[in-house]
């Protein structure tokens, strides 16, 4: 079914998910490897089939990763790639350019605060991307574009995307969320972190708190953190605060491993 689904001249929203899957058949997250290369293959068969000739973003996808063994790609790239209805998933990135306009978007969407954006918030979200490129859609392509974007980010299946859920619509080099999954701590931990760089005490951390908390992350996790990126990290983690008051439940977003 998903190797139909590439033959077409314009991928639904549902159709997109169907490849998705098909592909990323170990659920990691990432088409890589032998997977990679079977898309590599099934792709360029498919157009063939169908009498199409490759786009030239396909053209250039299939130099790049065509004798790559080791590549992979995520969503955001795959996205870039096929001829997706409306290219609905695109709309996203008309407002996250970069990680820190994601963690505005996030939090202007993120309307509870809960730390998660539930169906109807991201329903809202994608209306507001469709009004602004000024696309026409109706209730249920609304539905469907929402639903179909759950099934693709909502890792665990909780009906609602964390915050690291979602941002994997960004391109990997944008994405500093990716890093960061490997210095989550305990919440216990973290509180302690918490209030030890909340150095006045007032219960939130202001920019420079950030500073000193971020360069001593990367000091101790050189491997995963380069200290060269800090102040992207601080520009895109301060995007969170509140007028320049990072409070705790924003800051454990980034930092705060989820406990079962």
């Amino acid at each position: 079914m998903a190797n139909a689904h590439l033959q077409g001249v314009e991928i639904s929203a549902t159709q997109f998910l169907d490849i998705w899957r098909h592909y990323d058949n170990d659920g990691n997250g990432y088409i890589e490897g032998k997977e990679l290369q079977n898309f590599i293959e099934e792709l360029q068969q498919a157009r063939k089939q169908a009498g199409l000739e490759l786009t030239e973003k396909m053209k250039a996808f299939v130099e790049e990763y065509g004798q790559n063994a080791d590549g992979k790609i995520g969503i955001a790239e795959l996205v870039q790639i096929l001829p997706t209805e409306e290219n609905f998933l695109l709309f996203f990135r008309q407002q996250l350019k970069s990680c820190a306009e994601f963690m505005q978007t996030w939090r202007r969407y993120d309307a509870d605060h809960s730390g998660y954006i539930e169906a109807e918030e991201l329903k809202s979200f994608l209306k507001d991307l469709l009004q602004k490129a000024k696309k026409s859609y109706d209730d249920k392509k609304l539905e469907e574009y929402t639903e179909t974007t759950l099934k693709i980010f909502d890792s665990n299946n909780d009906g609602k995307l964390c915050l690291a859920e979602m941002a994997r619509l960004l391109p990997e080099h944008e994405n500093f969320l990716l890093k960061f999954q490997h210095v989550k701590m305990p919440a216990k931990e973290f509180n302690k972190i918490f209030e030890l760089y909340d150095q006045d005490g007032n219960g939130y951390m202001d920019e420079n708190e950030l500073d000193a908390l971020l360069k001593d992350l990367c000091e101790k996790n050189q491997k995963v953190l380069d200290i060269k990126n800090i102040s992207t990290y601080k520009n895109a983690i301060m995007a969170l605060s509140d007028g320049g008051k990072l409070y705790r439940t924003e800051l454990a977003l980034v930092l705060c491993a989820e406990e079962n």
